[in-house]
């Protein structure tokens, strides 16, 4: 009898898949739901840390909404893409007032709330619910599109489709938890961006990127296009006691909610200056770049040392921060690069990801 192919899938993880992942222990909806979102655009050996520490503060999604959203990006601060971070203790909030702290089990449900879209509502439902949902993450888009060539890129809402039908197509009625996993593990340590594992992958005799010889042309790459380049000047206003000088940023935008040193365009640093009180001269220090995923930002920080608090003029926030006894409180990574003397002088204009 000829095996399916999540019978095949089943049984290459049941010889080589992961299971000892901290997420794949005790598999509660909330346990998922945090390390899907953790995962994305995010690889695990980074995640797991995180991950880790979250679990520890937050063992449950109603500690998670009674916690503040300085003291959730202060936790995530170096994952990146915060506004994971935003919707995580949004999402929480919701679950929390809405549904008495229990995830629904509903793939609308799911789906209408803060963060979660219709892969990672699918994997909810299908590992910590046992529901018959379909997946689709980076990892799984590489294998189908790998399996069945599917052209394009994974974006464009065509190839999208064809990929989603191809999943929807495989996914099993009968151990579909241990199938999501193995989906995604698949893709993650044998079906890899780069240097596959052809020869240890189940499907290496009908793969039709295999067979063809053009596993490197899948799945199709993100059309290119030039991205723009912005620039600023950073404040580091320093005290005596060698704290410094840090702006909340507004609850929405690029850095949402994070803290972050003082902005503004190089022929409007003195004016700033006078408008938060300060005197003294700047010292241009090495510039830096920071690449968003639509644009690059070439920061120049300036030191500013001085013996005066600057007038407060931004309305979500300000204060001293104290680098040997900090404040859990979110940070922007340029002020994290900044504040790290090691990392900041070996800097030589480098490309800093994160959004």
């Amino acid at each position: 009898m000829t095996q399916t192919f999540s019978d095949r899938l089943l049984d290459w993880f049941d010889h080589n898949g992961r299971k000892d992942l901290p997420w794949q222990i005790d598999t509660t909806p909330y346990r998922v739901w945090l390390s899907e979102i953790m995962l994305q655009q995010t690889q695990v050996a980074t995640v797991i840390p995180y991950y880790l520490r979250f679990i520890e503060r937050y063992p449950n999604v109603n500690k998670l909404a009674e916690a503040t959203q300085d003291e959730v990006l202060h936790l995530w601060t170096g994952l990146g893409y915060y506004a994971r971070a935003r919707n995580l203790h949004k999402c929480a909030i919701q679950v929390k007032t809405q549904f008495n702290g229990e995830f629904p089990q509903s793939q609308q449900a799911l789906e209408a709330l803060p963060g979660i879209g219709r892969s990672t509502a699918g994997a909810i439902l299908a590992i910590a619910f046992q529901q018959q949902a379909t997946i689709l993450d980076g990892n799984v888009k590489r294998v189908l599109a790998r399996y069945f060539a599917v052209a394009g890129w994974p974006a464009h809402n065509a190839t999208a489709k064809q990929l989603w039908q191809h999943s929807e197509d495989l996914t099993p009625k009968s151990r579909i938890a241990d199938y999501t996993q193995a989906i995604m593990d698949l893709g993650a340590t044998c079906c890899t961006r780069s240097k596959p594992n052809c020869d240890g992958c189940p499907f290496s005799l009908d793969c039709r990127a295999r067979h063809e010889d053009t596993t490197k042309d899948y799945p199709g790459k993100k059309p290119k296009k030039v991205m723009p380049i912005k620039q600023t000047h950073m404040l580091i206003i320093r005290n005596q006691e060698k704290h410094y000088w840090l702006e909340k940023r507004p609850p929405q935008g690029l850095w949402g909610g994070l803290w972050s040193f003082p902005e503004t365009n190089p022929t409007d640093i003195d004016q700033l200056l006078r408008r938060l009180a300060i005197a003294g001269k700047g010292i241009p220090l090495a510039q830096f770049r920071h690449t968003f995923s639509h644009f690059h930002l070439d920061i120049t920080p300036v030191l500013i040392d001085t013996k005066t608090t600057p007038t407060v003029i931004n309305e979500h926030g300000t204060g001293w921060y104290n680098i040997e006894d900090p404040d859990e409180i979110g940070l922007t990574r340029p002020v994290t690069i900044i504040m790290e003397p090691v990392s900041y002088t070996h800097l030589t204009l480098p490309t800093i990801y994160s959004v």
